[in-house]
């Protein structure tokens, strides 16, 4: 017990034993200046360095510019950044997500492939419009009869009602005898019209061609996009004379018939009307005869 109380003292003393640091000039050996120290004088020295370097550091780590050179910290300019970028691929999605509709309905149009059992309320995105509810009021007599006449009006309209006079009609393409007509049913969404070979195919309104090539199944293919929704198909044409993305006008000639494609049976002009990705009948609003 006292061996350890002396070494205590002996540390104790060591710590408190004062020393003096002279520095010297030297070639002169003159005292410039001295100073007296102990051991503890240094390590608290030492320590309250330590702490305040630390403390430096952190500083400049949370409150300037430097802690952008630091690894694991970004700027606030790279975050505006990130973030715009995040809403532009948010974007792009959308766009991305629309024109596939865009080209499903096309693709439809060319292989007649349609469903009709698909088209429902749920299956039409809401691409983020706000959901409305709807009440259900039962309507008056007065009413009823007003919804009945307006719909015997527009019951073979494709066209969207506006009070301004409307400068859009329909030409038929062609003139001739229909071979096969339209039927849902059999999921044949044209009219078959006869005709002679390399007779000129009409536009059968204003519009621009988004699609002109060859296919194996039908042969010379044109898709004309029109006003309103609406896309006009020809199918079997022997030759093309308008090319994609030329703006065309009703009556102008934009192809001539013929008997091209695996499925072709005759010379003659496959015809398709759709209405905003649905296929309704050309016969409705066309005179081929």
């Amino acid at each position: 017990m006292a061996e350890q109380k002396k070494e205590k003292r002996k540390f104790t003393k060591k710590l408190l034993h004062k020393y003096r640091m002279v520095v010297l000039n030297e070639d002169t050996f003159e005292e410039r200046f001295s100073f007296r120290l102990t051991r503890l004088n240094v390590f608290v020295a030492a320590g309250l360095s330590a702490i305040l370097l630390i403390a430096l550091t952190t500083v400049l780590i949370a409150f300037t510019p430097l802690r952008e050179y630091i690894p694991g910290y970004s700027s606030p300019e790279l975050k505006e950044r990130a973030a715009a970028l995040a809403y532009k691929t948010d974007s792009l999605q959308n766009v991305i997500r629309v024109n596939d509709q865009y080209l499903h309905s096309i693709k439809s149009a060319l292989t007649g492939e349609f469903d009709p059992g698909s088209l429902s309320r749920d299956s039409i995105p809401n691409d983020g419009r706000m959901e409305v509810e709807y009440e259900d009021v039962a309507p008056s007599r007065a009413d009823s009869i007003l919804r009945n006449q307006v719909a015997q009006e527009d019951k073979y309209n494709i066209l969207p009602t506006a009070t301004e006079n409307l400068n859009f009609s329909l030409v038929a393409p062609v003139k001739g005898t229909i071979s096969e007509t339209y039927n849902i049913k059999e999921k044949h969404y044209a009219v078959d019209v006869v005709v002679t070979k390399n007779l000129p195919v009409k536009s059968v309104a204003d519009g621009r061609v988004i699609f002109a090539e060859w296919t194996a199944e039908t042969g010379y293919v044109m898709i004309i996009e029109h006003s309103y929704g609406l896309i006009s198909v020809y199918k079997h044409n022997a030759s093309l004379t308008k090319s994609q993305g030329e703006v065309v006008r009703a009556g102008e000639v934009i192809a001539t018939a013929g008997s091209t494609g695996e499925f072709s049976t005759g010379p003659h002009l496959h015809f398709e009307l759709w209405n905003e990705g649905n296929p309704v009948d050309p016969t409705e609003y066309i005179d081929f005869n």
